[in-house]
């Protein structure tokens, strides 16, 4: 994964967006229409492409403050100045204090990392994987549709933690918090959670469903 610098604060424009939140590693395709934010990333791509993801929070009304720098990987200029971008989740950062707001924000950010674990935290994660692998096969057998994961799962515990986050849905105020854990091993204990409460959820539908089947036929 790409460093954004060695310095460990720096501005950064900020794009707040509702229901998004954005992990490293990961990729963010956006359609950016608004006349403020097609003049931040003219100013973005002609800079170092990088600029950070923060969560709308709907409830407090104003940006949540810990985001993810994207950085633009790809972009093309649309009819009216409009433009879809792809970008990749890069560092993780806490915003310190407000720039300016116009036209766009500009923060004064901190990088932050999740803590250097204390534990070997392989079998955590294969843990997870495992309890993944029961929620796809689950909910394969619940929709009749074929659900595959890729093949190139992240191998690294940290990597699969961010993977695992990101791909979790409507639940953006859940993955908000997963993003500010500064400590793997909290974060995958959180995710197994998760992902055992979900298995349970989808195994008992399975036997209701198996069930009313087996009932009528």
């Amino acid at each position: 994964m790409a460093s954004s610098s060695s310095i460990a604060v720096r501005e950064l424009p900020l794009f707040p967006l509702p229901e998004v939140v954005l992990f490293p590693g990961r990729p963010l395709p956006l359609h950016v229409f608004e006349f403020r934010y097609r003049i931040m990333m003219n100013t973005v791509l002609e800079s170092d492409r990088r600029f950070g993801v923060l969560m709308w929070d709907q409830a407090q009304g104003k940006p949540a403050a810990v985001g993810c720098c994207a950085e633009i990987i790809q972009f093309q200029r649309l009819p009216d100045d409009r433009m879809k971008i792809r970008t990749l989740g890069q560092q993780r950062f806490r915003v310190l204090e407000y720039v300016r707001e116009k036209p766009y924000r500009v923060g004064l950010v901190e990088w932050i990392e999740d803590n250097p674990p204390e534990q070997n935290l392989n079998p955590m994660a294969e843990s997870v994987s495992q309890l993944l692998q029961d929620v796809v096969r689950l909910s394969a057998k619940l929709t009749g549709e074929p659900i595959e994961l890729p093949e190139t799962m992240p191998q690294s515990p940290l990597e699969l933690s961010y993977w695992i986050a990101s791909n979790l849905y409507g639940v953006a105020e859940e993955q908000q918090a997963l993003l500010e854990i500064q400590d793997t091993a909290v974060r995958l204990e959180r995710e197994v959670e998760i992902l055992t409460s979900t298995r349970n959820h989808l195994a008992a539908r399975t036997v209701l469903k198996d069930t009313l089947n087996n009932t009528l036929q």
